[in-house]
């Protein structure tokens, strides 16, 4: 009674902790959007420089990810030689300056809701970049699920009241720079295996994307924000949107550490669903039934693909299993056997 108790508490326990992390993330990751939303837009803040809003974030996340490893130790650094940092952390930081340069900036011209929807499109983008580096197999019902996803998106922007094309092609850019980021993660780093979580990533990346996004903001917002002298900064407005940007990357690694990154999949579609329906009753943003009848069948071909990826992934594991247990099972095999054969030996001696 007493095992059954505590194995029962134990067990309640994982699933509160499982469903705190999740609800933090999504708290997290729906702050950060909302407030970067909040900043960008032309209605509201009116500080439409994405570049520098960036910049903000990466040199803080830098500043505070150098204390955590550098200072309080609370995360060991990661032995990385000159040649690996120039040839493989350099290029995932320079993808992650264009994706976060791009996505910000969407946030301009599309609403919340759309933008969302057209995020949707991240498989079919890591896929797509998988198989050009030979890192995924073309499957014939693979790619089926891709073409549903992608035909989903296609009536959720059909749909859209506000359409904007230039939104719309800065957000597809930042979809296509992020899974050739997350595709490049895999080739450059982990394949190597070399693991870096949130904070080290922060650590080794952000300066680089700092020093990235300098190029485009000395020719692009540089000159504006010189003209710009009736704008104030902030610092109650931006220190705390980027200490939300920084806990979101802590939430990652909690979430993941935690749980898996297949919880982090579907809690991410619980926060697109949030989202939306913020976007429409509180931002008043324009939701039509063909952007959810749209973004609804997006969504079904994102469930499919992650419950697919699941099956594959429990599939791996069972065959890995039975490998295990067939080599055991052989070990046993030619131990017995060769306790047969010195039995044998001492009776003939």
């Amino acid at each position: 009674m007493g095992k059954d108790s505590i194995f029962g508490d134990g067990v309640l326990k994982k699933i509160i902790l499982s469903y705190t992390y999740v609800s933090i993330w999504i708290f997290l990751s729906f702050t950060v959007i909302v407030y970067n939303k909040y900043i960008l837009d032309r209605k509201l803040y009116n500080w439409p420089f994405p570049i520098s809003l960036t910049m903000i974030h990466m040199a803080f996340c830098s500043s505070l990810a150098f204390i955590a490893v550098r200072m309080l130790k609370l995360v060991d650094p990661v032995s990385l030689s000159l040649h690996v940092y120039l040839t493989s952390v350099l290029p995932i930081g320079a993808l992650y300056s264009l994706s976060l340069w791009f996505s910000n900036s969407a946030y301009i011209y599309l609403s919340v809701s759309f933008i969302q929807m057209l995020k949707a499109l991240m498989p079919v983008a890591v896929y797509t970049i998988g198989i050009l580096f030979k890192k995924d197999a073309l499957k014939s019902n693979t790619m089926g699920n891709m073409l549903a996803i992608s035909l989903g998106v296609a009536v959720a922007a059909y749909g859209e009241a506000k359409y904007d094309s230039w939104g719309v092609f800065l957000q597809l850019g930042a979809v296509l720079f992020e899974a050739t980021r997350l595709v490049m993660i895999q080739i450059l780093l982990t394949s190597k295996g070399i693991n870096l979580n949130p904070i080290t990533s922060l650590y080794y990346v952000a300066p680089s994307c700092l020093a990235f996004l300098s190029i485009p903001w000395i020719i692009v917002e540089y000159p504006v924000l010189k003209q710009n002298s009736g704008f104030h900064f902030d610092f109650v407005i931006f220190w705390t949107n980027s200490l939300c940007a920084f806990a979101l990357n802590l939430a990652v690694f909690l979430l993941v550490g935690k749980t898996s990154a297949l919880t982090m999949n579907v809690a991410g579609v619980v926060k697109d669903w949030l989202l939306i329906a913020f976007s429409w009753s509180v931002i008043k943003d324009t939701v039509t039934l063909v952007n959810l009848f749209g973004y609804g069948l997006a969504f079904l071909g994102v469930a499919y693909y992650n419950y697919s990826k699941l099956q594959s992934l429990k599939a791996t594991e069972m065959q890995k299993k039975v490998q295990a247990a067939d080599d055991e099972a052989g070990k046993l095999l030619e131990e017995r056997e060769e306790d047969g054969m010195e039995k044998k030996g001492d009776a003939s001696v």
